[in-house]
């Protein structure tokens, strides 16, 4: 067949491994580097003819100029711009009649916006952190939550510890180590940093105790799966560090000449446990639409109930194993190589759009 690769490359080589880079310069963290779209290519191109697409400005001239001659688009682009950029290619390929792999705009669009996903979950009952949603200091809410909590009313119903994140984020963007807040006052400071430096509102969730695992799944409908579960370990984060998958975490302590020995896969829990968090997993990745593949993170509470973080359809899959990526690591797990896991998402595509 003949495939087309939508990416975005992270052009930001300004760091290097002794320099991490700053915690204000994350504009790409969500972007794949060179070496993950040329991995992502080269499994592809075993069995298939694949054209590159970047998605930039010139990206939908580049889709309409391939239209005829693509059989399906491999899409791992996260977008450029806006609280919608992950539906940016999604909706292009959709207009110009593209079959394309993984989650559909509105998808995309709802589980990068944290709040939103969480009201869903809460609907249908699947277990996820009480929260509110601000956009800035002053009590203006960002949205209506299900569970009754709004603007800074809503936050003084919520229990310290509290987690701050951008609403609109992934790749641990804006969730620093500093992120976790115990007071008042810095909770304040923190909302208006998110705020001010990310031009976004700020969720705000209690802060789960427990472990914390991610879940990926393969396949649609009855036929998705999980693959073995890993559990962040954060025994081997620097002293002092709260245990959270912070920035920091991901970015900057954690690099390839010393990589943090952070994850264990498969995940040792009892039976009971991972069941739970495979069934809620599961609920939650038909609820909010998910396709082809997508990975869930979970976090236990004090009573070591799994509670949905948030969702991630457009998973990293970084092909070095020293890198720490979660999906690939999961795959390896079962027994996949990163080639096989690759096609194994193009083809559950494929058999959704009944071409195999």
């Amino acid at each position: 067949m003949n495939i087309g690769l939508t990416y975005n490359l992270k052009k930001d080589c300004s760091s290097s491994d002794e320099e991490p880079p700053s915690k204000f310069i994350d504009s790409e963290a969500e972007w794949d580097d060179q070496e993950t779209i040329d991995a992502v290519r080269e499994a592809l191109a075993v069995h298939h003819n694949v054209t590159l697409i970047e998605a930039n400005d010139t990206a939908y001239e580049k889709l309409l100029q391939h239209r005829a001659k693509l059989d399906i688009v491999f899409n791992m682009a996260e977008g450029m711009n806006g609280v919608s950029r992950e539906a940016q290619i999604p909706a292009m390929l959709e207009f110009l009649g593209y079959r394309y792999t993984a989650s559909d705009p509105l998808t995309l669009t709802l589980c990068l916006d944290k709040a939103r996903t969480k009201e869903i979950l809460s609907y249908y009952q699947i277990p996820t952190a009480r929260f509110s949603s601000v956009i800035g200091w002053n009590g203006v809410p960002h949205s209506a939550p299900r569970n009754g909590l709004n603007g800074t009313n809503g936050l003084n119903r919520l229990k310290y510890p509290l987690i701050v994140k951008p609403l609109h984020e992934g790749s641990s963007k804006g969730i620093f180590n500093d992120s976790v807040v115990r007071s008042r006052a810095a909770l304040r400071d923190t909302i208006m940093r998110v705020v001010e430096q990310y031009q976004e509102p700020a969720v705000i969730e209690e802060f789960l105790p427990g472990r914390e695992f991610t879940v990926a799944i393969l396949g649609n409908g009855d036929d998705a799966r999980t693959l073995p579960m890993v559990e962040i370990c954060f025994d081997h984060l620097p002293e002092g560090a709260n245990p959270v998958y912070s920035y920091e975490a991901k970015w900057v302590w954690d690099r390839p000449s010393a990589p943090l020995k952070i994850f264990e896969c498969p995940a040792d829990i009892n039976e009971e446990l991972r069941a739970e968090i495979e069934r809620i997993c599961l609920r939650a990745y038909k609820v909010l639409g998910c396709r082809d593949w997508c990975r869930i993170d979970v976090r236990l509470d004090e009573q070591d109930r799994p509670h949905i973080l948030e969702l991630n359809p457009l998973p990293g899959i970084l092909p070095n194993p020293e890198d720490n990526s979660c999906f690939p690591k999961a795959a390896r797990a079962a027994g996949m190589s990163y080639v096989q896991l690759i096609n194994c998402a193009l083809e559950t595509a494929l058999r959704r759009y009944g071409l195999i």
